[in-house]
C-alpha cells in the first residue's frame, strides 16, 4: 500500500512573489532595452503612442508596443489611454535630465559581460571562482582595460552612483572635523568635491590610475577646486602618498580578497599621519540575515563573487580582521548613511 506524501500548502501570494523573482531577469532586460532605444528620453515631454515611438527608434511597432505594455504593468511606464505611454516614477531616473540618473548603471548591469557572468553563477557557487573569469578567460579588471566601451560604461555608472551618494555622505557624516582628506581610488572626484564644497577651509587629494586621474583633473577644474584639490596618478597596490589627515577609501575594499585588501590597507598605514584616521566607506553586512535586510548589499556580494577574483561584502568582524592585519584598530562605525547601505568605518593606526 502506498501513501500519498504530505504536500505543504502554498499561499497564492507566495507563488506570485516567487514568480516575480524568477522572472526578474526578464524585467531587467525590458528596462535595458527601453534605455538602449532611448524610450525614457522620448517620453520626457509627455506621452506618445507606440507607432510614433517605433518610428522614432526604428523599432518593430507591434513588438515595441508589447514591450511598452509590459513596462507599464511594472509601473515603469504609464498607459494613460490605450496605445499611448508615458513615464512612470521609476522611468524618470532613466532620462537625460534626471537629478540622479540610473542609465549607465542599467547598461552596466545588463551588459553582455555581466549577463553572461551571472548566467554562470553556478560555477562560482560550486568552485568559489569568478564566473566572469571562467567565461572570458581573464580577470574582470584586466578585461576592462582592453574593452573601452565597457570601461566607459563602468566609469559612467560609478559616477552616477557617486552623484547620488555624495550629498548623502556629506549630510550623514561629519567630515568637517578633518583639515584635509585624501580620496584613494576617488574616481572623477565627485565625492571629494562635494566634501570640499561643504567645508571651504579643507584641502583634498585624489589618488587614481593615470587614465582616471586625467578625468579627475578635468572635473576638479570644472568644479573650480583646482587650488584646493590635487590629483595624483598612482596605484594603491604600489603605494599611497603621504598627506591628508583623513584617508578615505570608498567602494574599493569589496572588490578584493583579504590578501589584496590588506596590501592596500598597509600602504594606507604607511602613509597616514600620526593624528590621521582611515575612513572606509562600505556596506557592513549583519552577522545574521533577516528577510528584506540589506538587499542591495547581498546582491552586490554575489556580484563580487560572479565578477571578481575574491571580492565580497564584509561584516564588522571581517573589517576588524583585515584592518588589524594591516596595523589599524577599528575605532567607530557610523550609522547607515540615509538612502544607502553604506556606513563609515573609522580606523586609527595601532
Amino acid at each position: 500500500m502506498t501513501t500519498t506524501p504530505h504536500r505543504i500548502p502554498i499561499h497564492p501570494d507566495t507563488r506570485s512573489r516567487l514568480v516575480r523573482l524568477v522572472y526578474g531577469y526578464m524585467a531587467a532586460q525590458m528596462v535595458h532595452t527601453a534605455v538602449r532605444l532611448g524610450i525614457p528620453d522620448l517620453l520626457g515631454a509627455g506621452p506618445r503612442d507606440s507607432a510614433e515611438l517605433a518610428a522614432r527608434t526604428g523599432a518593430h511597432q507591434p513588438s515595441l508596443h508589447r514591450l511598452l505594455r509590459a513596462l507599464a504593468s511594472f509601473g515603469v511606464l504609464t498607459e494613460p489611454e490605450p496605445g499611448r505611454f508615458g513615464l512612470g516614477d521609476m522611468a524618470v531616473p532613466l532620462t537625460e535630465h534626471a537629478e540622479h540618473r540610473f542609465t549607465a548603471l542599467t547598461q552596466l548591469f545588463c551588459s553582455t559581460e555581466f549577463w553572461r557572468s551571472w548566467s554562470d553563477l553556478e560555477h562560482s557557487i560550486r568552485t568559489g571562482g569568478a564566473a566572469f573569469e571562467h567565461v572570458y578567460g581573464v580577470p574582470f579588471f584586466q578585461y576592462l582595460t582592453d574593452a573601452p566601451e565597457l570601461l566607459a560604461t563602468f566609469n559612467a555608472a560609478m559616477a552616477e552612483n557617486a552623484h547620488f551618494e555624495a550629498p548623502r555622505f556629506v549630510s550623514g557624516y561629519d567630515f568637517g572635523r578633518y583639515d584635509s582628506i585624501m580620496d584613494i581610488g576617488g574616481g572623477d572626484g565627485t565625492l571629494l568635491h562635494a566634501i570640499l564644497d561643504a567645508h571651504p577651509s579643507m584641502r583634498g587629494v585624489i589618488l587614481e590610475t593615470p587614465a582616471v586621474a586625467e578625468q579627475a583633473r578635468a572635473a576638479t577644474a570644472l568644479a573650480g577646486l583646482s587650488d584646493r584639490c590635487e590629483v595624483v596618478a598612482g596605484d594603491f597596490f604600489e603605494g599611497v602618498p603621504a598627506g591628508g589627515q583623513a584617508l578615505l577609501i570608498k567602494s574599493v575594499i569589496h572588490n578584493w580578497d583579504d590578501e589584496r585588501c590588506v596590501a592596500i590597507l598597509r600602504n594606507c598605514r604607511a602613509a597616514i599621519r600620526p593624528d590621521g584616521v582611515l575612513l572606509v566607506l562600505e556596506p557592513v553586512l549583519p552577522a545574521r540575515m533577516e528577510s528584506a535586510t540589506c538587499v542591495e548589499t547581498v546582491m552586490s556580494d554575489l556580484n563580487m563573487l560572479a565578477l571578481t577574483s575574491g571580492g565580497f561584502e564584509r561584516t564588522e568582524a571581517d573589517f576588524r580582521r583585515i584592518l588589524g592585519a594591516a596595523g589599524f584598530t577599528l575605532s567607530a562605525i557610523s550609522e547607515t548613511i540615509p538612502a544607502t547601505d553604506f556606513r563609515v568605518i573609522e580606523a586609527r593606526a595601532s
